[in-house]
C-alpha cells in the first residue's frame, strides 16, 4: 500500500499552466481549523445530520507533517497546501477541522481500518493498489519525480544520473509506502533502498553519508532544497504526472461526495489556486 507525493499542476479551471505539487501510527489529534463557514456550501445539512464522523461536527484528517510545502508542524500549527485545502474543506462543510498525525505507510491502512481519521490528506498519489484499500476524491494536485545528491558529488550528475543511480554501490533514501520509494525501486533496481518513516530524515541521511541520494515527489524535493538542505541539487527528475487526492473509506460513500461538492466549489471560486499561490511560491 503505497502513498505517494509530488512537481504541482493546479487542476483548478484556468491554472492548467501553473506548477504546484503531498508512515508507524501516533494517533494525538491537534485540531488547527476554524470555526465553520458563515457561508458554508450546500453540503451543510448533511454535515449534521448524514454524514459518518469520526467526532460529531468534525473532520478528522490523518496525516504525516513532514512533507512541505503541503504538510508541516511549524511551533506546532499544522501548515502547508494539504492543511489549508483540509480547513478550506471543513469550512464549506459547516464542520471544524482537525489533524492527527500517522506514519505516511499508515495512513491508508488507518483509514481502512477506521477509528483514527476520517479521511487521509497528505500528499496522497492516486495508485491501482490504494485503490484496492479507499476511495479518492477529485485531485487537487499533479505532481513528478525527482532525486537529488550532494552538490558535491560528481559521481552522479544530471549528465549520467539515469545509469549512475542504478549501480549496487549506490543507496537511495526514500520515504517509506512512498512512490519514491516505487519509482527509485522500478527505474534503479539495482541500487540499494534506504527507507525512512519521515521524508526528513531521508535528506538527513544524504546529509549524513547513509545514503548516496534521495528521491520523492519534485514539488517536497524543491522545497526541502530552498530551505535546510541547500547543499543538495537536483541530477534526475520524471514526470510521472502524479494525482494528489484525499483517501477515504469505502464504507464512506456519502463522506466521499461532500468532500468532492466541496473540492469543486473550492476549484469554481478560486480558492484551490489562491492556496496554492500562498503554499508554493
Amino acid at each position: 500500500m503505497n502513498i505517494t507525493r509530488r512537481q504541482f499542476v493546479p487542476l483548478a479551471a484556468g491554472a492548467a499552466a501553473a506548477m504546484f505539487g503531498l508512515a508507524g501510527c501516533g494517533s494525538e489529534p491537534a485540531t488547527t481549523g476554524s470555526a465553520p463557514a458563515d457561508n458554508a456550501g450546500s453540503a451543510e445539512a448533511t454535515s449534521d445530520g448524514e454524514l459518518t464522523l469520526l467526532t460529531a461536527g468534525t473532520l478528522t484528517f490523518a496525516t504525516s507533517p513532514d512533507y512541505p510545502p503541503f504538510e508541516n508542524l511549524v511551533d506546532g500549527e499544522y501548515v502547508g497546501l494539504d492543511m489549508d485545502l483540509g480547513r478550506a474543506i471543513a469550512d464549506y462543510l459547516g464542520l471544524e477541522c482537525e489533524y492527527t498525525n500517522i506514519d505516511f505507510d499508515g495512513i491508508v491502512p488507518a483509514i481502512v481500518a477506521g477509528g483514527q481519521a476520517d479521511a487521509g490528506l497528505s500528499g496522497i498519489s492516486i495508485t491501482p493498489e490504494r485503490e484496492d484499500q479507499v476511495d479518492f476524491s477529485e485531485p487537487y494536485y499533479i505532481d513528478n519525480q525527482a532525486v537529488a545528491v550532494m552538490s558535491d558529488n560528481t559521481a552522479i550528475t544530471e549528465d549520467n544520473a539515469t545509469e549512475a543511480l542504478n549501480s549496487e554501490n549506490v543507496t537511495i533514501a526514500v520515504q517509506s509506502g512512498s512512490t519514491g520509494a516505487d519509482h527509485a525501486a522500478e527505474f534503479f533496481p539495482n541500487a540499494e533502498q534506504l527507507p525512512f518513516p519521515n521524508f526528513t530524515d531521508a535528506f538527513a541521511a544524504v546529509q549524513a553519508g547513509q545514503a548516496d541520494a534521495v528521491c520523492g515527489n519534485s514539488a517536497v524535493v524543491e522545497q526541502m532544497l530552498a530551505g535546510a538542505y541547500s547543499d543538495e541539487h537536483v541530477v534526475y527528475s520524471s514526470a510521472t504526472g502524479e494525482e494528489y487526492a484525499i483517501a477515504v473509506s469505502k464504507d464512506n460513500p456519502d463522506l466521499l461526495a461532500a468532500i468532492n461538492e466541496a473540492i469543486a466549489a473550492l476549484q469554481e471560486d478560486g480558492t484551490i489556486d489562491e492556496l496554492i499561490a500562498a503554499n508554493m511560491g
